[in-house]
């Protein structure tokens, strides 16, 4: 049985509660937050798990062996790396830090101290995502061409980061596990309408190895809530709408042939196939119980399959450089 700290009770800590709560191997211990009401929340529901406002309490507590780290943006750095000290399991929400540096410091203090070190990307536990995947990696889509994704709504616009920060590492994280390759450049334009300096929406060009394409769209000014990512490849296109309730994937036989015999310029054809749609059937396990489900077993095993610390630096990296990209009038960033 591992016993949880859940650090910050605002939006995503009480999930982690909750979901915790449910698995056979876990039990929450503690949940910590500086807001005495949210406390007071967390102890109408939950009678059983302590509150305190004090960090030192979970630090301390040798029964403590993995913890979740769901506070502002700002202070995941130096939470984490407490824990991680200490020599504890540490499940950071993303993104995991403002700054490159910071997470190599991380990485490196999780392999110091032997503790496992995971970032709640939650979508690369999502059976769309993790379908996606297999579907290249089988070479049913054929080559990737490249995609396009949309993330956009009426809010929630944040105070600590921009739009950047706060929706685009959905969309990379997707991108680098489908691809298992994080950019080589990124480029990117965004502006402030609501609240400057703050960007409150985004365009980034990511282009991968293989001359793969990627077109990223955050906004937090948006009529429509969208949450849509299309893959066209040389075989087939995949349609990922993370909104639909039932037929989140759609894959499209559709695709274009460069006709193999020409002599000249009037000659030359195109081929165009339009094909079946087809919906396969995906698993309906809520993702956040299978991150954490992942998170039980890196605590057992020393390190996460999936969503792992480097993961989330090589995310981190993407992010800083489509921000300096942004504020040097889109001017592309090379990443090392």
């Amino acid at each position: 049985m591992h016993k949880i700290a859940v650090i910050g009770c605002g939006y995503w800590g009480p999930n982690f509660v909750r979901i915790l709560t449910q698995l056979p191997d876990s039990q929450v211990k503690y949940a910590v937050d500086l807001n005495e009401q949210r406390l007071a929340h967390m102890r109408l529901l939950y009678p059983h798990v302590r509150t305190t406002t004090r960090l030192e309490d979970a630090l301390e507590d040798p029964e403590v062996d993995g913890v979740v780290v769901a506070t502002p943006v700002a202070t995941h750095f130096k939470i984490a790396k407490r824990f991680l000290e200490a020599g504890k399991a540490v499940l950071v929400e993303k993104p995991l830090c403002l700054s490159t540096a910071d997470g190599e410091d991380l990485v490196r203090t999780a392999e110091r101290h032997r503790a496992a070190l995971m970032v709640g990307h939650t979508f690369l536990f999502t059976a769309a995502v993790n379908k996606v995947r297999t579907l290249l990696e089988n070479g049913d889509l054929g080559d990737i061409h490249y995609v396009a994704s949309t993330r956009v709504n009426l809010g929630i616009f944040q105070e600590d980061i921009n739009v950047i920060w706060d929706l685009a590492p959905h969309d990379i994280s997707i991108l680098n596990y489908v691809l298992q390759h994080p950019p080589i450049s990124v480029s990117a334009h965004a502006q402030s309408f609501i609240r400057p300096p703050v960007e409150d929406v985004a365009f980034l060009t990511l282009r991968y190895p293989g001359n793969v394409l990627a077109h990223l769209h955050v906004s937090w000014l948006d009529p429509c809530k969208i949450r849509r990512s299309t893959f066209v490849a040389s075989k087939k296109m995949v349609v990922y709408d993370d909104v639909e309730t039932l037929e989140k994937i759609r894959i499209y036989d559709k695709g274009v042939t460069v006709q193999p015999h020409y002599e000249t310029f009037g000659e030359f054809h195109l081929a165009y196939r339009f094909g079946d749609i087809f919906t396969p059937k995906l698993d309906d396990a809520e993702p956040l119980k299978t991150e954490a489900n992942h998170f039980l077993r890196a605590i057992q095993n020393g390190r996460p399959e999936r969503a792992t610390g480097e993961e989330a630096v090589a995310v981190v990296r993407v992010l800083e450089a489509a921000t300096e990209s942004a504020r040097k009038d889109g001017k592309t960033v090379t990443l090392g």
